[in-house]
């Protein structure tokens, strides 16, 4: 497991995104991912899964998110059983404040939105399989590599589906 560069913590709020910042939340999509979607996009899962769709907020200003989907289908980790599942879709902190433990800490609000609010059974992301610093930090919240998805992204590289029960 690589280590990632250790900074202080930052003090940040982790709160339900408001519908007049999915701009900002699409500005930092846009600078830490290669990944982008539309204003649709981001609004469709705004309004179907709100209290799924986080910020963290530093000093006033938005410098992360996390947006999942609620849905049903087949576990990721356990054959031919329906379950219902927090899909993890995009999930990114600004440069200038990783290292700083704000992505742990969306993504533990968000497991527990996921299990509280929406009566999820598991969770399950996608990773690039060379985002070394996200892999370690996905197990050490629970997740397990359960598939390689070759070919996933659109430039062509493999992600590895991680899940963790709820």
């Amino acid at each position: 497991m690589v280590k990632a560069e250790s900074r202080p913590q930052a003090e940040c709020i982790i709160r339900p995104v408001r519908e007049e910042e999915l701009l900002t939340v699409m500005e930092i999509n846009r600078i830490c991912l290669p990944e982008n979607y539309s204003y649709s996009f981001f609004y469709t899962i705004y309004k179907s899964n709100s209290d799924a769709f986080l910020v963290a907020e530093v000093e006033g200003a938005i410098v992360g998110y996390v947006m999942c989907r609620i849905e049903w289908g087949m576990s990721k980790i356990e054959s031919f059983r329906l379950r219902k599942l927090g899909h993890i879709v995009s999930v990114a902190v600004l440069p200038e404040y990783r290292g700083r433990g704000i992505g742990r800490r969306l993504l533990e609000r968000t497991l527990e939105v996921l299990k509280e609010a929406y009566s999820c059974d598991e969770t399950y992301l996608e990773v690039r399989v060379t985002n070394t610093v996200a892999i370690n930090l996905y197990y050490s919240l629970g997740y397990r590599v359960v598939k390689v998805a070759k070919h996933y992204y659109v430039d062509g590289e493999d992600a590895y589906v991680m899940a963790r029960r709820l």
